[in-house]
């Protein structure tokens, strides 16, 4: 059997930013419930040297659609821009990443296989092929931001399990 980049990256994130948006939805009722101030989650991060879950959130935005629009321009930057403040605004640049994903075709994203692009930071530059980029550093990037995310939240007091995380797995009915 041969699996295709479309089938080993566009299935994955339409799976966990689904899951991602549930979590905002939990988290912001877990605020109502509970009386907690939204800042408390929106600001929080499990270590001084780590970013707060709004931009934990807003990475998972960045490492899916994102990663997608820097192989079609050939390069990725981080995206340096503020983060949302509110759960509102999470919840909308996560469905606005969903969106564009599910509409991604898989004759483009298959088209990308060998094309060349690069990631850069500053000073840094990573050459890259297309698969390899959304395989070996996008993705990991994606997943590492939505458990950042699950994290903060569980250490919060947000009641979550991991079927939270894992949001809806594609079953064979």
């Amino acid at each position: 059997m041969t699996l295709s980049l479309y089938s080993a990256v566009v299935p994955n994130y339409v799976q966990i930013l689904g899951a991602v948006a549930r979590l905002l939805d939990k988290a912001e009722a877990h605020c109502a419930e509970t009386g907690t101030d939204p800042d408390d989650l929106l600001k929080a991060r499990l270590a001084d040297d780590m970013l707060p879950f709004g931009y934990q959130v807003k990475s998972c935005s960045a490492h899916s659609i994102g990663a997608i629009e820097g192989v079609r321009a050939g390069v990725f930057s981080p995206d340096m821009t503020p983060w949302p403040t509110t759960f509102d605004g999470l919840r909308s640049a996560i469905a606005g990443a969903l969106a564009k994903i599910e509409a991604l075709s898989p004759d483009e994203v298959n088209g990308f296989v060998g094309r060349d692009m690069r990631f850069e930071m500053g000073e840094m530059v990573m050459p890259f092929t297309a698969e390899d980029f959304l395989l070996s550093f996008s993705q990991p990037n994606f997943y590492f931001h939505a458990t950042t995310a699950y994290d903060i939240l569980r250490w919060k007091g947000v009641k979550l399990g991991k079927r939270d995380f894992l949001g809806r797995p594609r079953l064979k009915l």
